[in-house]
């Protein structure tokens, strides 16, 4: 199916450190970022009366800092930070949250889930690679030489990216409604890409603050990691699909990457069709029993970067785990130990 192109709502970006007005009451920051196919974050800063709210914050970098302090400085126009909204716990949305709530005296809002990931990796910070860890990625078929790259790194990552996770938070849930500068905000949640992930709908302005569940041009990474291996997020991602349908069409959403756009109910269809379609391009791949790696170009067509693998790996394990829990799918460990995969009702030595 092919992508339509998002109606982008504006015809223009902010340069980092600026505020861009996109609704009453709506500034958005744009933050650099410099993830896998990421260039930039969107971030959102809310007239609350009083005070102010940020919704997501960037990863914990100095230039980051900086940019913050400009516009600290510049657009606050004399009233405190009084709220940080995070819509999940990767690091360039919650990267930042701890800072600005010390520097601004302010609680954390966040789902439970978030932040208990959030504050679970953050102090999850070991030197060494744990061996499960090493594990998975032998399973999933990693030469020897990428299990000794992955052995050698710390088990850091999450921690170095982000400001300490702050030890308390104040809890939203779906269905909460949250006033913001005399106005009511909903949360919304969404799954799969992150396991409780926020997004906020207000209805007085037809504006929803995304973050990285619903996006205009690219899809949201949806992956299976070492620690949960036999989990089924995608599956959770695509009927979580639903629950946006009933928000308006002409809904102005505002995501964490791309731009501003309108357009809900187009770009769901397109996610659904779009994973719809990958997963059935699986089943016929398998019609001979294949390994994780072998079925990275039909998913992606084309050949990964190395620096692209991790990623890669993680959402094809997604998208196989889906069809093992459709029964359409069969997962064996072969005799190397290294997982292989076949249509269900396939023998398992057709490999």
């Amino acid at each position: 199916m092919p992508d339509p192109s998002p109606r982008y709502a504006f015809d223009r970006i902010p340069e980092p450190g600026e505020v861009f007005p996109v609704a009453p009451g709506v500034g958005w920051v744009r933050m650099p970022l410099k993830l896998t196919g990421l260039s930039h974050i969107n971030l959102w800063l809310l007239d609350d009366g009083d005070g102010w709210t940020i919704v997501d914050t960037g990863i914990n970098t100095h230039q980051i800092r900086e940019l913050w302090d400009q516009v600290f400085d510049t657009a606050l126009a004399g009233r405190p930070v009084t709220r940080v909204i995070c819509t999940h716990f990767h690091p360039d949305h919650m990267g930042l949250a701890g800072w600005i709530s010390e520097r601004w005296n302010c609680r954390l809002w966040a789902t439970r889930t978030e932040w208990l990931f959030g504050r679970m990796l953050y102090l999850d910070s070991q030197p060494k690679t744990p061996d499960f860890f090493v594990d998975h990625y032998r399973k999933v078929g990693f030469g020897a030489e990428a299990l000794e790259i992955i052995a050698s790194r710390s088990y850091e990552n999450y921690a170095k990216s982000v400001w300490p996770i702050p030890e308390q938070y104040r809890r939203i849930v779906n269905g909460e409604t949250i006033r913001i500068g005399g106005r009511d905000w909903r949360v919304v949640c969404g799954y799969g890409h992150a396991p409780e992930h926020a997004c906020l709908y207000c209805p007085e302005t037809g504006v929803m603050i995304s973050g990285d569940q619903i996006l205009p041009k690219i899809t949201p990474h949806i992956g299976v990691y070492p620690a949960e291996p036999d989990a089924n997020p995608l599956q959770e991602y695509i009927d979580s699909l639903d629950i946006f349908r009933p928000l308006p069409k002409d809904l102005l959403v505002l995501p964490a990457h791309n731009e501003p756009f309108r357009g809900l109910h187009d770009r769901l269809d397109y996610l659904a069709k779009h994973h719809d379609e990958r997963l059935n391009a699986l089943v016929t791949l398998l019609d001979e029993p294949k390994r994780v790696m072998s079925t990275l170009k039909v998913l992606f067509g084309r050949i990964m970067k190395p620096h692209e693998t991790f990623l890669a790996v993680g959402e094809a394990i997604a998208h196989l785990n889906c069809l093992i829990e459709q029964g359409r799918v069969v997962r064996d460990l072969d005799a190397e130990g290294i997982w292989s995969y076949r249509r269900a009702g396939k023998a398992a030595d057709a490999a």
